[in-house]
């Protein structure tokens, strides 16, 4: 599957973000789905995922009530709602799908084989 993610930009402390993420092909609907991020200077992180509709999302610590991952499979389409945002979460965000993730890797990086191009997002304090 190839991911094409958007919706970065730059916007003000405590303002919000919709990120999201198509993806081609018609299997979308079993793959595990993942949103990381990585600042200038830095390792890229995990922020949130989710493995199957209707499963569990997890979040990174620091994004628990702000953010939100959502997919819509009749889309091939995975969003990262972004509230109450700050400036430690500018980064280059992306999204990241695997078809036979385990769950005890979900917040692994490598455990993903899809990737996006990465959308940046500039908060500004």
């Amino acid at each position: 599957v190839q991911l094409q993610a958007s919706g970065g930009g730059l916007v003000e402390a405590g303002g919000s973000l919709r990120l999201s993420c198509a993806a081609s092909g018609s299997t979308f609907n079993i793959y595990a789905v993942a949103w990381f991020r990585q600042a200038p200077g830095k390792e890229r992180e995990f922020v949130a995922a989710n493995r199957r509709s209707g499963t569990t999302n997890y979040y990174k610590d620091s994004v628990k009530g702000r953010f939100t991952i959502s997919r819509d499979n009749a889309k091939n389409t995975v969003y990262l709602q972004m509230n109450s945002l700050r400036p430690e979460d500018t980064a280059v965000y992306y999204c990241a799908a695997d078809p036979n993730l385990i769950l005890s890797n979900i917040r692994q990086s490598v455990a993903y084989k899809n990737w996006g191009q990465g959308t940046l997002v500039t908060v500004s304090s």
